[in-house]
């Protein structure tokens, strides 16, 4: 039995450790370093297991293996967490960790997306012609028509429609800004720049036909949401880009495999914001409200974006 005795002593510990694990609870509950520690116990204690039955160790000790094996098995691949309790986590604290962690490529896709736009809508007021060499004349047109009344909201039924057209022109907007961050970040920055100039054009034109007011108030509710998640989703695209340029000595494929769950939880933050935004631009931003009313209301919204980004999850475990 001395063989055996010593083989207990040396591996007991990690025996201990991987049951301390297990009885935590579900695995995605678990900090990152404590999921791979998991993993890591639970092949060595395989190991353990196969090595007990070739050399013919006591039952107890074989069955006590097994059984912790199989405990461990379960927890590493049993079934997923319920997609709600995913979907609360990332909102409570892993999205703004997520990005708070990567914040320069934030600063960076702000910076290609908020400079171009504030450039183009200042070119456009000063000199008009910019404008028309950026959009069509009539695309120019009918967005000042859109906006020569002041806002006096919709009839009943248009304002779901109008949100579910502002989902999908919203969420294609930022799907491109973040896809296309495959070409080594390229597309990214090609779209960021694109967007905020045609943006900044439409915007500066309206303003240029005398209609500034009214598009302002229109757009001050749900900006702070749609800019904010358009900016977010150029940062994942970036960081996905970047991760394709700097690969760490590891494979193009191994890097952006690694980057993954961090550029998941960004994108999936963005893609809530702009149905937020949706909401707000499909409901409120074209009401009937007192301007004054809506630009308190935008204010509220500003500072709760930046507040929720800047503390939520504080507390929580890093991604």
């Amino acid at each position: 039995m001395g063989a055996q005795d010593d083989f207990i002593a040396a591996r007991k510990a990690e025996w201990s450790e991987l049951e301390g694990l297990v009885g935590e609870g579900p695995l995605f509950r678990l900090p990152a370093p404590a999921i791979s520690r998991t993993g890591a116990l639970y092949r060595d204690v395989c190991a353990d297991l196969m090595r007990a039955r070739s050399a013919g160790y006591d039952s107890e000790l074989v069955a006590h293996l097994d059984g912790l094996v199989a405990r461990a098995h379960n927890l590493l691949y049993g079934a997923r967490p319920p997609r709600f309790g995913y979907l609360a986590r990332l909102i409570l604290g892993g999205f703004p960790r997520a990005l708070r962690a990567n914040a320069r490529f934030f600063a960076v896709a702000s910076g290609l997306f908020l400079i171009p736009f504030g450039l183009a809508l200042v070119a456009t007021v000063v000199e008009p012609a910019f404008a028309a060499a950026v959009l069509p004349k009539s695309a120019l047109e009918a967005s000042a028509r859109a906006y020569a009344e002041g806002l006096a909201g919709r009839e009943s039924g248009v304002d779901a429609t109008m949100a579910g057209f502002y989902v999908r022109n919203n969420v294609g907007i930022a799907f491109r800004c973040f896809a296309t961050g495959i070409l080594f970040g390229l597309g990214t920055v090609f779209f960021l720049v694109y967007n905020g100039i045609v943006m900044g054009a439409m915007i500066g034109w309206v303003v240029y036909r005398g209609h500034g007011e009214n598009i302002f108030t229109f757009v001050c509710g749900h900006g702070p949401f749609e800019l904010t998640a358009i900016c977010i989703a150029g940062a994942a695209g970036l960081q996905m880009g970047y991760a394709l340029v700097r690969t760490g000595g590891r494979t193009r494929l191994a890097s952006l495999r690694a980057q993954a769950p961090t550029v998941g939880a960004i994108i999936g933050g963005a893609a809530l914001m702009l149905l937020v935004a949706a909401g707000v631009e499909g409901f409120w931003s074209p009401s009937a409200a007192p301007a004054p009313v809506k630009w308190v209301v935008a204010g509220i919204f500003t500072l709760l974006v930046a507040a929720y980004l800047a503390f939520a999850g504080r507390r929580g475990e890093d991604w």
